[in-house]
Parts: C-alpha cells; structure tokens; sequence
C-alpha cells in the first residue's frame, strides 16, 4: 500500500520543471575547499553513540580547517522532517530526504556527517546509489542492545519496553545491520576520543582530507 511519502511508480518530474545548471561546477567547489566530498553515514541503535561520534569527528576536523556539516537525526525531526513519524514508512521518508539532503552538500564540496538510526539496508544503500562511487562511507557504530539500553541517554528504552513508545528499533521494530560497512566501530570496546581518531585517520588514508589520488 502506497503511503503518503511514497512515490508511486508513475510518480516522474513534471516535464515543465527543468534542471539548471550552475556556472559554478562541483569540480570548482571541490577544489576550493581543497577536499574530497563524502558522506560519512553513522548507522546504530538509539544509545550506541552515533551523534557523539560524529560530533567528535566533526570538531577533528574543524581543528583542521576542513569544510563540514552534521546532520543529526533528532535535530532534523525538529525542522525538516517533523510532519513525519517512526512508522516503517515515515522512516524510509525520513532517509529518502535526508540523502537528498546529503547529496547537495556533496556537491557543495563538503565532508557531511549523518547520524541517523536508519535501520534498513535497502535505505542506506538507496543513499549510498544517489551519489558516486567513493562519496559515501557507511559508519557502523557496533554496539550491543544491552548496552545501548543500559545507557539509555533519553530514557526512551524505558518507555519503550513499557508500552508508551512504539515502532522503537530493536524493540518492537528491526535494525538491519550493516554487511560490509567501511568503518566499523565497536562502541563498547573504545571510548568516544578513540573512535573519532580512528575515524579520521581512515578519512586520511583513503584520502578524503587533501586533493589526490584515493587509495
């Protein structure tokens, strides 16, 4: 059944709506910023440490004069996806705009960050399709349900195994885990500072930070 965020199959851009191109190329941005644009997407459960990873790679790479933007999952639900819920549907929407979003600042030349739950595979590979090989590294924030409900930094597990929130991911609804991510952290084994090393460090030897040849 065809939800009211999804696009039906005959759904197609009007043919009056005609893409314009801009003087100033990708090609341009990216060697202004001096930088390899990708999208960095930390997928986890809720508690696993998503945001405070990616917060912490971010300030890295401030600290190193590097253009970048972090889309958090709560702070978008705020703004731009707020009309929408935590029904399987409304989670697919939620990272079909997302990805679009995404998207734009990688052609801006950025190195954008996502956090977001995302829990399934077929969503985080629709992103991963949007953009060109090498423009997406999926960040699996590995950490176990026990623990991330131990944590439980909103008490929203609580509520969860009590009945008062549903569709919660890994409760009463499904987190797909990544297959072969490119980063994969193990939250429970390094602390926040380590992961966010270890991040940036494969952003270097891939050679995201400078302009290059990519390993």
């Amino acid at each position: 059944m065809t939800t009211p965020y999804q696009r039906k199959d005959h759904d197609s851009v009007s043919d009056d709506v005609v893409w314009h191109n801009s003087t100033v190329t990708h090609e341009d941005r990216v060697i202004q910023k001096g930088q390899k644009p990708v999208i960095l997407w930390f997928t986890g459960l809720s508690g696993s440490g998503k945001s405070t990873v990616a917060n912490a790679v971010e300030s890295k790479l401030m600290q190193m004069a590097k253009h970048s933007y972090l889309l958090d999952g709560d702070n978008v639900r705020h703004g731009l996806n707020k009309d929408l819920g935590f029904s399987d549907a409304d989670r697919i929407e939620n990272i079909r705009r997302i990805g679009e979003v995404a998207k734009l600042f990688v052609d801006a030349g950025n190195i954008v960050l996502t956090a977001f739950i995302s829990p399934f595979i077929s969503d985080r590979q629709q992103v991963r399709e949007l953009v060109t090989e090498g423009e997406f590294i999926e960040v699996f924030v590995d950490t176990p349900l026990d623990v991330c409900e131990a944590r439980d930094p909103k008490g929203l597990y609580k509520k969860a195994r009590a009945g008062e929130i549903k569709h919660f991911t890994g409760i009463d609804s499904e987190y797909q885990a990544p297959v072969n991510p490119e980063i994969h952290l193990k939250t429970a084994d390094l602390n926040i500072e380590a992961c966010a090393d270890f991040v940036v460090a494969e952003l270097e030897k891939k050679g995201y930070l400078q302009l290059g040849e990519q390993h």
